[in-house]
């Protein structure tokens, strides 16, 4: 028959501890408590928790309160681990706690308590996680820091070997207020993350790197956001710097949008001029009263215009039925907005292209077309496209695109969800460093790695 005391030691979950006494009692709210008395093994004994030396000298003498960590429920039993503390002289590190071998540093609860708390919060909303771990919901957001920690405590050596990277940022509170992220293409990894964004945060991260980091980068993706040219062309001169499609192709639609909506304007004061002009008779309008069908059609063409933003913002290939008849209906009667959609559509077919010679020809058309549409809202895109031309054609050349960025957005966006927001930056970005990674947090009585 397996020993209580061997059954104690499995329940603290570590090795190198020696279990001097154990008892359950139930507190003022009737919840059940397995209290152990343990302590670190002559061998571990005034071993410092930061660099790992051990039997150092003591700096005074052992506190004589116990202090007591959380563990994680036995059966629905809560479980505190109990023990003696006492200061140590570290020649390198000074005087600090020593080590206890089931929990970190600064911590009130035991390793697995922690790591368990981190895998929870991976998958579940942090109130959940909150209840179910009987802690408070911010006391998450340390755990998840010490668990990080603990599994990568160097986080610059994500920064090793980047060759293809995007830049992006990402809201995570109203008010204005972001992060930037860099992710690392050939891992799709989160490698750096920083509160706010602009030319000055993103300097950050260059100015971190390293001569030889710095030489590996060959790829950089992002939006067209001038700071992001900026910090290339200053810190990494010779990599190829790629404007997203997705981004490129956004503009044409919201130069589009706002055509649509120019020329809607115009048709309803083409309405009202129309109305103001036909005279005014009792009853309904005759069949052959011509200014009354000349209101209505003006009133159809404006509705039409009004209610066309899904038909031009979509491709000719996923229109509905209804959505072609009205694309249809423009290219017959407002031959300005459909050229508009023609320009939105040639610049969208570019990136079908894997040939770049092809692709530059075209672009040259489009850019040509653009600037002699003598539509001023596509004059002023066709200046953006023409300062982002290298960008673009390097994008079509390597193939890269920023939507693996924009899937990391989506999924920092999820964790700040289920979090409902975050006060503290520095927990949601160990957060987002944790989940955006290829780190499996290890689980109690698993095969992982050796504590």
């Amino acid at each position: 028959m397996t020993s209580s005391n061997t059954l104690l030691k499995k329940i603290i979950g570590v090795k190198d501890v020696v279990v001097t006494d154990a008892e359950i009692y139930s507190d003022h709210d009737g919840v059940t408590h397995l209290t152990i008395d343990a302590r670190p093994n002559s061998w571990n004994r005034n071993k410092c928790p930061f660099c790992g030396r051990k039997k150092l000298p003591g700096y005074d003498r052992p506190s004589q309160s116990l202090r007591v960590w959380r563990g994680l429920d036995f059966g629905g039993v809560m479980v505190d681990i109990r023990s003696q503390t006492n200061r140590i002289l570290c020649p390198e590190h000074g005087v600090v706690t020593a080590d206890v071998p089931w929990a970190y540093p600064n911590s009130g609860f035991t390793k697995d308590f922690d790591m368990t708390v981190s895998w929870l919060a991976k998958y579940l909303p942090r109130d959940t996680v909150s209840e179910y771990m009987r802690i408070d919901w911010k006391t998450v957001g340390k755990c998840i820091s010490r668990s990080l920690h603990d599994l990568e405590p160097d986080l610059s050596r994500r920064l090793d070997g980047l060759v293809h990277i995007g830049i992006d940022d990402t809201s995570y509170c109203k008010g204005y207020k972001y992060i930037t992220v860099i992710v690392n293409h050939d891992t799709n990894t989160v490698v750096w993350a920083a509160d706010g964004h602009g030319k000055a945060v993103l300097s950050k991260f260059y100015e971190q790197l390293t001569d030889e980091q710095k030489a590996s980068i060959k790829v950089v993706t992002g939006d067209g956001a001038r700071w992001i040219t900026d910090c290339v062309n200053e810190f990494t001169p010779d990599c190829v710097r790629c404007v997203d499609p997705f981004h490129v192709v956004e503009w044409a639609m919201d130069t589009l949008d706002e055509l649509r909506s120019e020329r809607w304007h115009k048709a309803n004061a083409k309405v009202r001029e129309l109305s103001k002009n036909k005279p005014k008779t009792k009853g309904r309008p005759k069949s052959d009263d011509k200014a009354a069908a000349a209101v209505k059609a003006a009133k159809a063409e404006a509705s039409e215009i009004k209610n066309s933003r899904f038909a031009l913002d979509k491709a000719p290939e996923n229109l509905t039925e209804n959505q072609q008849v009205k694309l249809a209906m423009i290219q017959a009667n407002d031959s300005q907005l459909y050229r508009g959609y023609c320009l939105k559509e040639a610049l969208r077919m570019i990136f079908r292209n894997t040939d770049a010679d092809k692709a530059e020809a075209e672009l040259d058309h489009w850019l040509w077309w653009a600037s002699h549409s003598r539509i001023p809202l596509f004059h002023d895109l066709y200046k953006k496209i023409k300062r982002h031309k290298e960008h673009i054609l390097n994008t079509i050349k390597f193939g890269l695109s920023n939507a693996r960025i924009e899937a990391t957005n989506n999924k920092i966006k999820l964790i700040i969800r289920k979090a409902y927001g975050f006060r503290n930056i520095q927990n949601m970005l160990d957060m987002v460093y944790l989940v955006c990674s290829n780190i499996r947090i290890p689980l109690p009585n698993r095969k992982s790695r050796n504590r």
